[in-house]
């Protein structure tokens, strides 16, 4: 740990580079401007290199050239005003002049040759070099150049060695002598450009620390202005998170007369009507609960005597006439019916209030599973729908409260048997670590994606002109979902027009453990393809009543054939299947919500969520037995109260539908 720095998880920096770069608009505006800049920066600080650079060469070139004009001229004037002849003075007078350039140069490099070609001449001096082991700094080039221009003059940038071997920058100007007598000698002259090399690196330096400097700068600067910027905006989505998450009292503080002001005021008045239409609607909802719970309980006492009344007359309906004995059948079988939709409705208000309590204890699912198997079997029979059960895992006990999976066992059978056309009907058990899951699978009517999406609604029916062959109240897989998730699990389904639906239930192995998957998938193997071998059928994953759910939950639903392209899910999340995405899909939204189940929502739903269906029923089930007392001193006729014209209330059996009776 140095600096504060974990130097050893170095392979988790680009990860973590790319996590701020995908999440942070401040770092990504800073990187990207200091990246820009530096681009810059190294941009203009290569041109000012290179025009220093060259302009310091071209400077010392010009410098040497004058040097090596004036050393060559006046080496030539005191060779042309010589008068020696003989060899010796000759070779006396060569080896002067070439001392005086090699005085009046810098470096002390000088060089001369005799030019080639002239014939062989035992008088010539011998040329001489004070280049030593840099005599190859000459190079052929420049020598042929030399030699074949007399009285002009050239130069070569070359590199100059060191007594220790190593090099410097140099130039070597190159021009030729006339000595008298010997003919013609090439003349080298070496400088140095290590000053004007250490004048570059110096201006390089400079620039490297100025540009570094920039940036650093520019960086402060951009964070600064970028945090002006991002601070409101950081500040607008936490005040968006808190008041999504119920806090409606927040508002964001206005403090300048600027663009973000024009937006937080903007802002604060969204959330104020926001708030009285929440207010509004929870005081709304409240009071329709409330009126809710009390007719149902208003009513347990006057039922209570009717039912009594009704059942003596039950019993003593073979001594009546034809017509009483069938009307006494039939306010037994409705005061039935009105008693156990009045008990639907105490089981929903306790739900709404939130003042459920389970009451677990060990239970096994299989067994479980046969009692209501065996129980409906007498009804599969008279439907023609054949009953199996099919159990490879699940043969352990666990904590759940019996009554409630029982009804949600009971409720998924009777609606397999009265939508199964007398097709076979498969229960399913089976286990994992985590959960175990009971499945319902029916070859029955089916259902599409619109009616996939309120399967779970309360007092919503597919087709309300079908009759119930088990007098249903329509809040049955209402009242299931609310039970599975008061166990902390899961209730969802599968559809498909024509072709049977599948209904899942799981439940969490250990009670307050999350669930990772479900043991079983959602669309059963046996389900139907298209004829590109794609599944067909629609999806619900099942959340209280009234919630959103997760965005995960609500998937977008997938367009396949003949289903609308681009259909997202509804309140509880409808999809469309296809075979690539239905086995992973399924795992992923499992092991999702296992992750994000939670209730918050439900709660501030639900009371959204009105019962203006129990209302409405209510207020025609007093206006109708309003009417019949009224009519109750004549000839009454008595109607079945069902919903044949696609009311809530659901119609007595097919025996019943007998038209109207007389009193």
């Amino acid at each position: 740990m140095i600096l504060g720095v974990d130097w050893r998880r170095w392979r988790e920096w680009p990860g973590r580079i790319a996590h701020l770069w995908r999440t942070s608009l401040q770092f990504r505006t800073v990187l990207i401007t200091v990246a820009l800049t530096l681009l810059a920066v190294l941009a203009a600080g290569f041109i000012v290199s290179f025009i220093v650079g060259n302009g310091l060469y071209q400077a010392r070139l010009d410098q040497a050239y004058r040097d090596s004009a004036r050393a060559t001229t006046d080496a030539q004037k005191k060779l042309d005003a010589s008068d020696a002849t003989d060899p010796e003075a000759i070779d006396n007078l060569f080896l002067q002049v070439f001392g005086d350039v090699k005085n009046s140069s810098a470096t002390g490099l000088v060089a001369s040759f005799r030019v080639p070609g002239q014939g062989i001449d035992a008088a010539a001096p011998v040329g001489v070099s004070t280049f030593g082991s840099g005599k190859s700094v000459i190079t052929k080039s420049l020598r042929k150049a030399v030699q074949a221009s007399p009285r002009a003059v050239f130069a070569q940038s070359v590199a100059l060695p060191n007594n220790d071997g190593s090099t410097r920058p140099g130039i070597v100007v190159g021009s030729q002598l006339q000595l008298p007598t010997a003919g013609s000698y090439e003349l080298y002259i070496g400088y140095d450009l290590s000053d004007s090399e250490e004048t570059l690196l110096f201006v390089q330096r400079t620039l490297l620390v100025v540009g570094l400097v920039l940036v650093l700068l520019i960086a402060a600067i951009t964070y600064l202005v970028v945090r002006l910027v991002v601070t409101p905006i950081r500040l607008a989505a936490e005040t968006s998170r808190r008041l999504a998450d119920g806090d409606l009292e927040v508002r964001m503080p206005l403090a300048n007369e600027d663009a973000f002001a024009t937006l937080g005021r903007s802002f604060n008045g969204m959330a104020d009507a926001l708030q009285r239409q929440i207010t509004q609607l929870a005081t709304l909802s409240k009071l329709q609960q409330r009126f809710v719970s009390d007719v149902s309980h208003e009513l347990r006492t006057p039922l209570t005597t009717i039912r009594l009344a009704g059942d003596v007359i039950y019993d003593q309906r073979e001594d009546f006439p034809p017509a009483t004995a069938r009307t006494a059948e039939l306010l037994h079988t409705q005061i039935e019916r009105f008693d156990l939709l009045l008990s639907d409705l105490l089981e929903i208000s306790r739900y709404d209030a939130g003042s459920v309590v389970l009451e677990p204890e060990p239970t096994n699912l299989v067994r479980l599973a046969e009692d209501a198997v065996d129980d409906m079997r007498p009804l599969a029979i008279t439907n023609d729908s054949p009953l199996r059960l099919d159990a490879p895992g699940g043969y352990f006990e666990v904590e759940m409260d019996p009554r409630r999976v029982r009804r949600i066992l009971r409720n998924l059978l009777g609606n397999a048997i009265e939508h199964g056309e007398g097709r076979p009907i498969v229960v399913t058990v089976d286990s994992n670590a985590t959960a175990l899951a009971l499945g319902v699978r029916d070859y029955g009517l089916g259902m599409n994606a619109n009616e996939v999406e309120h399967v779970f609604d309360r007092f919503w029916r597919a087709d309300p002109s079908r009759k119930r062959t088990i007098g249903g109240t329509g809040l049955g897989l209402a009242i299931s979902l609310e039970d599975a998730t008061e166990h902390g699990g899961w209730l969802d389904v599968w559809s498909s027009p024509r072709e049977g639906s599948h209904f899942r239930l799981t439940l969490p192995r250990v009670p307050g453990q999350p669930i990772e998957a479900s043991p079983l998938p959602l669309t059963p193997v046996d389900a139907p393809r298209d004829p590109e071998g794609h599944l067909i059928g629609h999806e619900l994953i099942g959340t209280r009543h009234g919630d959103d759910g997760d965005g995960d939950e609500g998937s977008e639903g997938r367009a396949r054939r003949g289903a609308p392209k681009g259909r997202r899910g509804g309140r509880n999340g409808t999809r469309n299947v296809t075979e690539k995405h239905a086995s992973k899909r399924a795992e992923k939204h499992d092991e999702k919500r296992a992750e994000k189940q939670s209730d918050k929502h439900g709660e501030k739903r639900a009371e959204k969520q009105s019962v203006k269906h129990g209302e409405k029923r209510a207020e025609k089930q007093s206006d109708k037995h309003g009417e019949k007392r009224a009519g109750g001193r004549g000839d009454k006729r008595i109607q079945e109260p069902g919903g044949r014209n696609g009311e809530n209330h659901e119609g007595p059996d097919d025996d019943e539908r007998e038209g109207t009776v007389k009193a």
